[in-house]
């Protein structure tokens, strides 16, 4: 679990709240099921969602609200135990009877109010239980860790922890803080979005350069990780930046500025994106893939992914077996082009595939498969792949697949 962010660590401006609304179905990880965040003056917004094709009306009505006001955000209503997905018209009237609600408790415009739901699919929303909880959370609403903490538990779903980051930065002489958390265990395999994530800073950033910051640092992070291959329906990553922390405005996406604000942000990101992949449904295990020596990054990126999401990779390391064979398999079918005679394989830090001494052409090497063994029971294991086609890099991060996670999703409604 990552730590909690201190109130000194805690961006200026906002304020938290969490309650149990009755939504989680019993045994589900904490009763708490229905959270508020709300700047106390308009923030800039930036966000991305989910490209399923399967979008909850939380989704688009949040996109609707975030384009129509990216200079103007006050408040984020979040609910877990359902996900208000495919259940007819009356998912956008429950999403859309949310955000008025919120508003007019707040005394801010229905569009200022972004509405994010994660849990079952397929089930009607009771949203009058989160009608009814609304007030309650306003009169609730602190600037405090705990505050913040009652947020990353409401949120949570199959996940075993929360998952929550912290960082800094110097912008002008002053102190810029940001602070975020996320949810997700399973379906997690995030394209141009994550699960459920809300990043606050206090910091103050135009709209059109926050955006720009959120998908150059969601592509190293969120956009790096699996679990099991699946998107989400609801998948959504919100930034809020209010400015209370007086330093001077972000307006261009160049110079130092903008450098130390985006190396905080992608430092919140990566901790809460491998977070994730740490809670995977059932996991022992994070797996770290890089892939060298790919005809371009976009090209390696595409092989780590493909042995990231490789059932019989995952598999393997659950069992701590030092099987090299599927790794490369799995990078031979990733429609990247390179001679796998050429290619060298390193599994928990020991070369397994590679010229031996004197060669040319890659052949198993001798292995100690008892050390082998030892060094995949550790809890991270790196794997990298070296395919001599090319300059490109890149990182994917993944966990192991094990009977647990099965276990979890056959039984997910029941």
């Amino acid at each position: 679990m990552s730590d909690l962010p201190s109130a000194r660590a805690l961006p200026r401006g906002f304020r938290f709240a969490a309650a149990s609304a009755g939504l989680k179905k019993r045994g589900h990880t904490g009763s708490l099921d229905v959270a508020l965040i709300v700047s106390d003056t308009p923030a800039s917004a930036a966000a991305v969602f989910t490209q399923n094709l399967v979008q909850a009306p939380p989704v688009i009505l949040s996109r609707a609200h975030v384009h129509a006001s990216p200079d103007a955000m006050r408040a984020v209503i979040v609910n877990s135990g359902n996900a208000n997905c495919s259940v007819g018209p009356g998912g956008m009237a429950a999403s859309r009877a949310t955000a008025e609600h919120v508003a007019k408790i707040l005394g801010c415009r229905v569009k200022q109010v972004v509405v994010c739901s994660t849990g079952v699919i397929g089930v009607p929303l009771p949203v009058e239980r989160i009608l009814k909880a609304a007030p309650g959370l306003a009169a609730a609403l602190e600037f405090s860790p705990s505050a913040f903490d009652g947020l990353t538990r409401a949120i949570m779903t199959t996940d075993t922890r929360p998952k929550r980051a912290s960082a800094n930065c110097s912008i002008g002489g002053q102190t810029v803080r940001i602070a975020g958390c996320a949810k997700g265990a399973g379906m997690i395999h995030p394209n141009m979005a994550t699960m459920l994530s809300f990043v606050v800073t206090d910091a103050a950033v135009a709209p059109n350069i926050l955006d720009r910051a959120l998908r150059e640092v969601v592509g190293r992070t969120f956009n790096c990780i699996t679990v099991d291959g699946d998107s989400s329906t609801n998948d959504t990553l919100l930034v809020l930046a209010n400015g209370a922390s007086g330093a001077r405005k972000i307006t261009r996406a160049n110079g130092g500025d903008y450098t130390k604000f985006v190396a905080a942000l992608e430092n919140v990101c990566h901790v809460l994106a491998i977070g994730i992949v740490a809670d995977g449904e059932g996991a022992t295990h994070v797996v770290e893939i890089e892939v060298r020596g790919a005809p371009s990054d976009r090209a390696a990126k595409q092989v780590a992914q493909t042995i990231a999401g490789s059932s019989l990779v995952k598999t393997a390391i659950a069992g701590a077996d030092p099987n090299w064979g599927r790794i490369l398999a799995a990078a031979g079918r990733a429609g990247v082009p390179f001679n796998p005679d050429h290619a060298e394989i390193w599994l928990g830090g020991m070369k397994m595939y590679g010229p031996p001494k004197g060669e040319t052409h890659s052949l198993a090497l001798p292995l100690d498969e008892r050390a082998a063994h030892r060094r995949l029971l550790e809890k991270n294991v790196p794997i990298i792949v070296d395919l001599h086609h090319g300059r490109g890099t890149a990182r994917v991060w993944t966990c192991d697949f094990t009977q647990e996670y099965v276990h979890i999703n056959a039984s997910y409604r029941t």
